[in-house]
């Protein structure tokens, strides 16, 4: 009899057990590893979580990077175009050096001939110029936030605004060309 209450309270405490590791991730997606909220409020603003991928480097997991978008885009003309609150936040798998970092980054936005010279080239070179060696578990985390700028911060990143559109525009069109994850 008493084996019976035993196995029963056991049960019970189990089952609750399972409920509360399931509720803390209810509002959160994991991509290797990497758990992130669905919704995040950012300024008095609500973005949802659009896109959550692993990149790796052969077969080395980097980073786990993930897309916030304020207004669900149709396509990926209109995830640039919109005037609304953007959040690319990049979660390293791995230590990386400054230097790798801002050659990769350099690598892929350079295929924009807007960031290659004029004012643009010079928003890339100081948003460049923030960035920091990473360790394992660190991020960095670009936010546009209409009306202001450009805001790059995390851990990875000494920290740096860019006021305006233009170059946000540039950055997010880079990254979502190089990254299809919305209709063209």
């Amino acid at each position: 009899m008493r084996t019976q209450a035993w196995g029963g309270n056991l049960r019970c405490l189990v089952a609750g057990m399972l409920l509360v590791a399931g509720s803390a991730q209810a509002g959160q997606k994991q991509v290797g590893g990497v758990h992130m909220p669905v919704s995040l409020n950012l300024k008095g603003r609500t973005v949802e979580l659009a896109h959550m991928e692993l990149h790796k480097q052969l077969f080395f997991k980097v980073y786990v990077w993930s897309l916030y978008m304020e207004d669900r885009p149709r396509s990926t003309h209109e995830a640039i175009n919109s005037n609304s609150v953007k959040r690319l936040h990049f979660h390293f798998l791995r230590n990386i050096s400054r230097d790798q970092l801002v050659g990769s980054f350099r690598d892929g936005l350079e295929h924009s001939p807007a960031l290659r010279r004029g004012p643009l080239a010079n928003h890339l070179s100081i948003m460049l110029a923030s960035l920091k060696d990473v360790q394992k578990g660190e991020d960095l985390v670009i936010t546009y936030t209409p009306g202001v700028g450009l805001e790059v911060g995390g851990d990875a990143s000494g920290g740096v605004f860019i006021p305006g559109k233009h170059f946000a525009d540039a950055l997010f069109s880079v990254w979502l060309d190089s990254h299809p994850i919305f209709p063209r």
